[in-house]
């Protein structure tokens, strides 16, 4: 028996995984489903749901994932208007990151969102940018550190 403090699993893909969701929630194990780019396997990172062959295997998995028992799926780089018909076509709840603010909840990455990471990509809205104030203090540490002005008499025992 494996035992987690986990509350779910989220798993990428559709027709691929379905029969893996339908063996875990009858287990009483709940998953997330993942669709449209799928980060820990897509080799390119590029949105998805472009060509009508795309929308239509991404709509059929959104459909698969929900009968097989998952409680969510994110869409993830999915188009505009196909999140928009995933979110109405299906009952359970889609969570975008970068689908749009069609789906039921939103996502991003926290050191995305912070600044942290340097990536430059189209959904990430930076709130903070803690990777600049980040090197700001280790820049001034390590040059307080060369001038023997830290650590100071206070910051000893």
């Amino acid at each position: 028996m494996l035992k987690t403090k986990c509350d779910a699993v989220k798993l990428e893909g559709g027709k691929k995984i379905y029969n893996v969701v339908k063996v875990l929630t009858k287990n009483n194990i709940p998953v997330m489903g993942h669709l449209g780019l799928l980060p820990q396997s897509d080799k390119t990172f590029k949105f998805k749901g472009k060509k009508v062959s795309e929308r239509n295997k991404i709509l059929k998995d959104a459909e698969l994932l929900q009968s097989a028992g998952a409680f969510s799926i994110v869409l993830e780089c999915v188009e505009t208007t196909l999140s928009k018909i995933v979110t109405k076509q299906i009952n359970i709840p889609t969570i975008g990151i970068g689908a749009s603010n069609n789906c039921d909840g939103q996502i991003l990455v926290f050191d995305d969102l912070i600044g942290l990471n340097p990536i430059n990509v189209r959904f990430v809205k930076k709130y903070s940018n803690i990777r600049k104030e980040i090197a700001k203090a280790v820049s001034s540490y390590a040059k307080e550190v060369r001038n023997k002005k830290f650590p100071l008499k206070k910051h000893s025992y």
